[in-house]
């Protein structure tokens, strides 16, 4: 008998790490994929579910992108991503928001998803809460989850554009609480915190001891007011942000995150070792998005958006949805279709096996009124809208 005898399926069994029993996937997949099954079958979908617009990359990245290809140099960078496009996001800030950022506090991500990881690593202990507006995006409560942390989900609604106060700070404030996360402009509402309730959640956070996390990934799609960076009122907040929505980059996966003084060396140490570098022709792709030709084109976008916003939140109001608050950014519409129908997953999967037309549901984003709620992204062109909205009102009116 062999002194080491293999070990049978029927003695051992692997088991999938217990962190994983709380991490969610997203309830739109499974229409995604079932979207995708009827294009296969010749059936013509539109697209309002996904947080992509149609837009391509803009024609000046991808040739700064291509000619570093060009070189084969396509090596590390540094850890916490090119000096160059460091110090190009922090002159960003400059010309934006008029706050002078010392680049090393910059830190080049793989993606905004890049940033919140980090920013959790080197902040976040096992037990410890952070407090999130429900409804909101749903990785940020997966992000928590990976480093054995827990979500406060406080519920939000129209009185407060669906989004965290200093008062509903205070309120729902809890010994363990390690933070607040905000998202201006928001996922999935579109709304925005004006600068002075900004700067009252900020400074909230800081009286409790707690850390300000800002989710500004939309930064640039706004559509009626500016929307200002954390970094204007507190250099102790961490900002994260992207060049997937505005800049037109979601493929290209880089991202940033902006870290108080004292957390530099850590955020160094651990993006060194979960990252090793986002992708070096992403970056220095993204390097070309701050020159005077490239955000012509994106301000031309923007303006393209904001005529799709309108278009979309006029008609759904026509067809009888319930819309709280008109979106100031982003691309989406979180509508209150509860005139239709009690569950908001069904509607959208009837709706789509009837029509052909793809939406998110509100579940995707939280658990309050979310069977009343759907979410449209705009991010189709103006003639698929339409068309959208021709078969959306064939379906209800049915």
């Amino acid at each position: 008998m062999p002194a080491h005898q293999p070990i049978g399926k029927a003695t051992m069994k692997q088991k999938v790490a217990d962190r994983m029993q709380g991490i969610s996937a997203f309830y739109v997949m499974e229409l995604l994929q079932r979207a995708k099954q009827l294009e296969r079958e010749g059936r013509d979908i539109i697209h309002m579910e996904v947080g992509e617009p149609d837009f391509p990359t803009p024609q000046g990245v991808i040739d700064a992108g291509r000619a570093l290809l060009k070189t084969g140099d396509v090596k590390y960078t540094a850890a916490a991503g090119l000096p160059e496009l460091r110090g190009s996001i922090a002159e960003h800030y400059r010309r934006q928001y008029g706050v002078r950022l010392d680049p090393a506090r910059v830190f080049v991500t793989p993606g905004a998803s890049g940033a919140f990881l980090l920013a959790f690593g080197i902040s976040l202990n096992p037990g410890e809460h952070v407090m999130m507006a429900d409804p909101c995006y749903p990785c940020n409560d997966n992000f928590v989850r990976l480093f054995n942390g827990h979500t406060h989900f406080v519920n939000v609604g129209s009185d407060s554009e669906y989004q965290l106060t200093a008062d509903l700070i205070a309120q729902h404030w809890r010994p363990n609480s390690k933070g607040v996360l905000v998202a201006s402009p928001s996922n999935p509402t579109g709304t925005l915190l004006n600068g002075e309730d900004l700067k009252g959640a900020i400074d909230q956070v800081h009286e409790l001891g707690g850390c300000f996390y800002s989710d500004e990934i939309y930064h640039g799609l706004v559509y009626d007011r500016p929307a200002m960076s954390a970094l204007a009122y507190s250099d102790d907040a961490f900002v994260i942000n992207s060049f997937s929505k505005f800049f037109g980059m979601t493929g290209w996966r880089v991202g940033w995150l902006v870290v108080p003084e004292d957390f530099v060396e850590a955020a160094e140490k651990l993006a060194q070792n979960i990252f090793i570098s986002t992708p070096t022709h992403s970056q220095y792709a993204a390097l070309a998005s701050f020159t005077e030709e490239n955000l012509a084109e994106l301000e031309r976008r923007r303006l393209e958006l904001k005529a799709r916003r309108d278009f979309l939140y006029e008609n759904l109001l026509r067809l009888g949805f319930k819309i709280a608050c008109k979106p100031e950014g982003a691309f989406y519409v979180y509508a209150d279709c509860s005139a239709f129908t009690d569950n908001s997953f069904d509607f959208a999967r009837n709706l789509l096996e009837q029509e052909g037309v793809a939406v998110t549901p509100g579940r995707d984003f939280g658990e309050y009124l979310a069977n009343k709620h759907i979410r449209f992204a705009y991010t189709a062109s103006m003639d698929r809208m339409a068309a959208a909205l021709i078969r959306l009102e064939r379906f209800i009116c049915r």
